[in-house]
């Protein structure tokens, strides 16, 4: 075949100046000539329209005639210039098949050698096609040549697949393959079709075949058929013509269609086809004949090697005389039923039929693998399995018994009040109920009561009673004026749990009142006598009038009926077919109040769109004449209902009329059946039908009708806007699954709604309670470096105000860069963590769980953690009872530089209570591999008592546990244990300390622990008696240093004196100026002053006026003495000019209000042995007041001020 391809693009095609080319506009183009090969039949299609698709032959002077079509078949030996134009894609529109026939005779094909030319057309999916045509009973052997072939089914990696069909019209024969394999040869018959299909764009095909033809020479097989066997050989008729011979004498008797064997010894089996197995089926049927006591033969026995690769059916027809029970026993992995329309996945199928004595077959069908072992059976009996091509079997694939036809006993205990029917259904087989044993034995073949409430043995004489016979069970309930005796829905479930059961309870109460039945969720459904209900078990109610009795209604489990009242006296039924196990509905009966309705029927219309059918008593025979029944409808909230008469019959009334009655808010609507009903309208209401006095040998009464509802509210609209919050999103989702809660977002339907950080939704709710769905919301925090990473406040923006729910909870998720730490410190100053024994009872929590979901701990504010570090991504959620009551934020977060724990609580306990110590994730265990610390500080004068409460241990793959102790300051540490050494329960730590709890990679089980530390105010008797001893001496060095100091003074007393200022004076007792500012000497600076001197006016009034010295005018001098204030005469008068004071800063010692009366109370005193101490009430002075009236308070004697106690700095952690 020479091919000679050029390629135009669209652009290109407009130049040929075609007008059928011009309508494809910009499509694309192909141009090709192509010249197919003698007996090679080409043909190009596309199965889209011509409009859009089309294969065209170009000829004429400049190529300017075109003819086009969907399909081109191409003369062989002829050359033809194609355009392909289409509006879609060139590869995917156009086939190409390239058909040969191949002529066969006896002994040779031709051609002899296949080659696939590769080049042609290889922009396009190609097909190439081989039909071999060869005289009968010839087979056509097809070599591979290269590497050969492997059967698959799915399509083939390399884009080149091979198919085989056994003839072209059908495909049931057909073989896929693959190119590379270990099939080389193919051996086919007259007809058979070989195909390559190659995908576009594969320039070389490496296939080529070599074809020889050659005798068929057909598949014999030896078989022996047993005495009572028949094998029938069919064919389907559709597949190819190949007969089947088997040789009796000189002569072969074939058959091309069914072929019947019988008794045979080694008999040979011709088929002039190949493959047999393809076309024929096998049916191989044995005859089993049984007496009353045996079999022959006694088990099926089948050859499994007898047409093993066909397609077999097995049938073992049973034979049996008259009241003979048959035993079938399958292999112990047992059959399990299923339904005749279902099929075996393993192709093993067993159907068993028993024909019964009236003529009826029973069938029921099997797969393997169940609990079906035993089968018992009357009657004649067909056994059939069915077994696909190459199935393996048991050599027995069952045993067969017969026996006597035996009956069926069991013993019955009829619980008080109840009685038990046993009533005939059908009237065969032969079978009879019996009762007791002889000589009082009784027997019945139609009808059995049973009443007393013993141990009754109940016998059938046939095995399978539960055939023939229905039980009904029936309970006594009679109530009072106030209640009932008898639980009414104890079904006796234990009693003949394989026969048809009908439970009925016979309900009687004083005539003036009506029983009341009430139903629990999910209710009942009512339905027609023809319908069955889902879980077979039908519910009936019948109350008794005197005019007879009248059907209330039937009824299913599930549905808006909840309660029911009849008159005076009914009878509730409960019908359970055979095997069903029985579940009743729990109603509980109680009485009812008087009434004079045929029955009062109370539903729940359901929420959402719904359609519930009515229907009256009786129906479709005729409703009581003159009664009444009543409907009382609870309609939900924000739905609208509608009435509509379905079905109805009016009776000929020969007194009052027919009425149907609307109760609605104490308004009666009275209407006829033929006007229009209420529709749209809301609330609850009742509908009461009354019948007229009807002429009864008429029509009756009789309504069927439909509650419709549907719902009515309003949407709750809320417009989100979240781009003030650019890191906030909302999530809402329903808790409880209400079907008629409908959420959406923008206007599209979502069981969960996910609003975007920094984005816009509109949001509706529809008949969503605030209840049913939870709001939650996050945001993120981050950032890449450590030293530009900002502190955080975590706080909880304010929402859109029009979102109906509250906010449930708030999470952050906090990601901070590898080498850096978070921390967490609360704004109140601390946290506590919430484990057994140390709860939080605030009104919020926060959980700090990691990114993997791995929970720290649960924790709330004032507790005594000042600070936790992290070194990982953390989301914190905070849920509280309402965040708008919630103020401020939850925690401050900010990021530091890198710990080696996972974990570090910076923890100061408390002195008045326990504080205990919690691993995270407690008490489930710690992360493996991790590591968590507790730096605990406590005042030096306590020590802190350590209880290790609760310790988990896991068992160890690799490293261990650990928990270590170790004072701050200290490399020496206190405790140091593994998971596989004994740990102390308790310790004393002197001061502040490190706790650290490590973790190993466990093999099982979880580590984890609770410390307790308990706070102890230190005693120490050596620092008392050292004290003690130190104080004395200073006490006499200080009275020492006194005198010394006071004799030296008294030689300047006369000239140096303090400053008084009062009434506005300047009075210096000295006639000598001071010398030097006060800035500039130590005058202000005092080894002791006599405090009571000073303040002595003040105390003249009281009890110490006596102790007050005599005053001494003297010098200024080092040591302050006692003053007694201003004397009574007249001040002296100055008359030399002195220098002038500066009184800017003079004020007195102490205000008039701030004086030391007794009356006000004392001020407070803080580090009272310090020396740094100062009231606030001296202003600038350094003097100190009292304590008490009998105390002097402590004076600085130095200018210097004391420095505060060293804080203990993070560093030296």
């Amino acid at each position: 075949m020479l091919v000679f391809v050029k390629v135009r693009f669209c652009a290109t095609c407009m130049l040929l100046g075609l007008s059928f080319l011009a309508a494809f506009g910009t499509s694309e183009c192909l141009q090709t000539v192509v010249r197919p090969n003698s007996g090679s039949i080409v043909t190009v299609s596309t199965k889209l329209p011509l409009a859009e698709c089309a294969v065209c032959t170009v000829s004429g002077l400049n190529d300017t005639q075109t003819s086009c079509h969907s399909s081109l078949t191409l003369v062989p030996e002829n050359e033809v210039k194609l355009l392909f134009n289409c509006s879609q894609p060139i590869e995917q529109s156009y086939t190409v098949t390239i058909t040969r026939s191949i002529e066969c005779s006896k002994d040779a094909c031709d051609p002899m050698m296949v080659d696939v030319q590769s080049s042609i057309l290889t922009e396009f999916t190609r097909t190439f096609i081989w039909e071999l045509k060869a005289p009968e009973k010839t087979v056509v052997a097809v070599n591979i040549l290269g590497s050969g072939l492997t059967e698959m089914s799915e399509s083939c990696p390399d884009g080149l697949q091979f198919s085989v069909a056994t003839s072209k019209a059908s495909t049931k024969g057909l073989t896929q393959y693959c190119h590379g394999g270990s099939v080389t040869q193919l051996d086919l018959a007259n007809e058979a079709v070989v195909s390559l299909q190659v995908k576009p764009n594969t320039q070389e095909v490496p296939v080529s075949f070599q074809l020889s033809a050659r005798p068929l020479k057909g598949r014999t097989v030896v078989i022996s058929i047993g005495p009572r066997t028949t094998v029938v050989l069919s064919r389907d008729l559709g597949q190819p013509e190949c007969e089947v011979c088997t040789t009796d004498g000189s002569t072969p008797d074939c058959s091309s269609a069914e072929k019947t064997l019988t008794t045979a010894e080694k008999l040979s089996v011709e088929f002039s086809c190949l493959k047999p197995q393809d076309l024929f089926s096998v049916n191989i049927k044995t005859t089993i004949e049984c007496t009353q006591s045996s079999c022959t033969p006694a088990a099926a026995e089948v050859d499994p090697k007898l047409f093993e690769d066909f397609k077999r059916t097995l049938v073992w027809d049973i034979t049996v005389p008259e009241r003979t029970v048959l035993t079938l026993d399958f292999p112990a992995d047992g059959l399990k039923g299923i339904s005749t329309a279902e099929n075996c996945q393993d192709g093993y199928r067993y159907t068993v039929s028993s024909t019964r004595s009236d003529g009826k077959i029973r069938t029921n069908s099997f797969c393997k693998g169940g609990s079906v072992t035993h089968l018992e059976l009357l009657g004649a009996t067909t056994v059939t399995v069915e077994v696909s091509k190459g199935g393996d079997m048991d050599l027995t694939a069952f045993s067969v018994k017969a026996g006597p036809r035996r009956g069926r006993l069991m013993s019955v205990i009829p619980d008080p009040n109840t009685n038990i029917i046993i009533r005939r259904m059908t009237g065969e087989p032969d079978c009879s109920v019996c009762v007791d044993k002889e000589p009082q034995k009784r027997c019945n073949t139609q009808f059995l009561r049973l009443t007393d409430p013993r141990n009754t043995s109940v016998e059938f004489t046939c095995p399978q009673p539960q055939d023939v016979f229905s039980v009904e069970i029936n309970r006594e309930i009679d109530c009072t004026e106030t209640s009932c005796s008898g639980n009414i829905v104890q079904a006796e479930t234990k009693f003949f749990p394989d026969f048809n059961r009908t439970f009925t309870w016979d309900l009687k109460v004083v005539s003036t009142r009506a029983f009341q039945l009430d139903f629990p969720e999910p209710g009942m459904r009512q339905i027609s006598k023809e319908e069955i209900c889902p879980d077979d078990h039908t519910y009936s109610l019948v109350t008794y009038l005197r005019t007879g009795p009248a059907v209330i209604g039937t009824f299913c489990k599930g549905g808006p009926v909840t309660t029911i009242l009849a008159r005076y006296k009914g009878r509730m039924s409960l019908q359970v077919p055979g095997d069903a196990k029985v579940n009743p509905v729990d109603f509980k009966l109680n009485v009812g109040p008087e009434t004079s309705m045929v029955a009062i029927v109370k539903v729940n219309l359901p929420r959402g769109v719904s359609d519930t059918d009515f229907i009256t008593a009786n129906y479709p025979k005729d409703f009581p004449n003159a009664q009444r029944m009543t409907w009382e409808f609870t309609v939900p909230g924000m739905h609208n209902y509608t009435v509509r008469f379905r079905d109805h019959t009016a009776p000929e009334c020969l007194m009052d009329d027919v009425e149907v009655e609307y109760l609605k808010e104490k308004i009666v609507t009275k209407l006829t059946l033929t006007d229009p009903q209420p529709q749209h309208q809301q609330g609850n209401f009742n509908m009461v039908l009354k019948n007229c006095e009807t002429n009864r040998t008429l029509q009756g009464l009789t309504l069927s009708y439909r509650v419709s509802v549907m719902r009515s509210g309003h949407p709750v609209l809320c417009s989100v806007d979240l781009t003030k919050h650019r890191e906030v999103s909302l999530q809402m989702e329903k808790v409880r699954s209400d079907p008629f809660c409908e959420m959406s977002i923008n206007s599209e339907v979502k069981e969960k709604i996910i609003v975007a950080a920094g984005t816009k939704a509109s949001l509706s709710f529809l008949d969503c309670p605030n209840d049913d769905i939870r709001l939650t919301a996050s945001r993120f925090i981050g950032c890449q470096n450590v030293t530009l990473c900002p502190s955080s406040e975590l706080t909880v923006p304010t929402l859109d105000s029009c979102l109906p729910m509250p906010l449930h909870s708030f999470t952050w998720h906090l990601n901070i860069p590898q080498d850096g730490t978070l921390d967490l410190v609360s704004p109140t100053g601390s946290l506590q963590q919430s484990i057994p024994g140390q709860e939080c009872n605030q009104s919020f929590s926060l959980h700090v769980a990691e990114t993997d979901g791995f929970s720290v701990g649960d924790f709330c504010f004032d507790g005594m953690i000042e600070k936790v570090q992290l070194h990982t991504n953390v989301s914190i959620t905070a849920t509280a009872q309402d965040f708008r009551m919630t103020r401020g934020p939850f925690l401050n977060a900010s990021v530091s530089q890198e710990i080696s724990e996972t974990i570090i609580y910076r923890v100061s306990p408390k002195v008045n209570s326990p504080t205990l110590l919690a691993t995270p994730n407690w008490p489930q265990g710690m992360k493996p591999s991790s590591t968590v610390s507790w730096i605990v500080t406590f005042p030096s004068q306590y020590r802190a008592h350590l209880l290790f409460a609760n310790i988990s241990q896991p068992k160890c793959a690799d490293r261990h546990t650990g928990i270590n102790v170790q004072m701050l300051g200290y490399e020496e540490e206190l405790l140091s244990r593994r998971e596989d050494e004994p740990t102390e329960d308790k310790l004393m730590v002197p001061q502040s300390f490190y706790l650290n709890m490590s973790n190993c990679v466990p093999e099982d089980g979880n580590f984890g622990a609770v410390t307790k530390i308990v706070l102890q105010k230190r005693t120490n008797l050596l620092a008392i008696v050292l004290g003690i001893a130190g104080a004395l001496l200073l006490l006499i060095i200080v009275l020492a240093v006194v005198c010394v100091v006071t004799k030296r003074k008294k030689a300047q007393i006369k000239k140096e004196s303090s400053i008084y200022i009062g009434k506005g004076m300047i009075f210096r007792p000295g006639d000598r100026h001071f010398t030097k500012e006060r800035a500039d000497n130590n005058s202000h600076v005092y080894d002791y002053i006599d405090e009571t001197m000073v303040y002595g006016h003040l105390l003249a009034k009281s009890n110490l006026s006596d102790s007050v010295q005599e005053p001494y005018n003297g010098m200024q001098m080092e040591s302050y003495q006692t003053f007694t204030g201003p004397t009574d005469g007249a001040l002296p008068v100055i008359k030399e000019p002195d220098p002038e004071v500066k009184m800017e800063n003079a004020r007195p010692f102490l205000d008039p209000s701030e004086t030391f009366l007794p009356p006000r109370p004392r001020t407070p005193i803080d580090r009272q042995d310090s020396l740094g101490f100062q009231d606030r009430r001296m202003v600038d002075n350094e003097l100190y007041t009292f304590k008490s009236l009998e105390q002097m308070n402590p004076i600085q004697l130095s200018g210097e001020a004391l420095e505060p106690e060293p804080p203990i700095l993070e560093d030296s952690l």
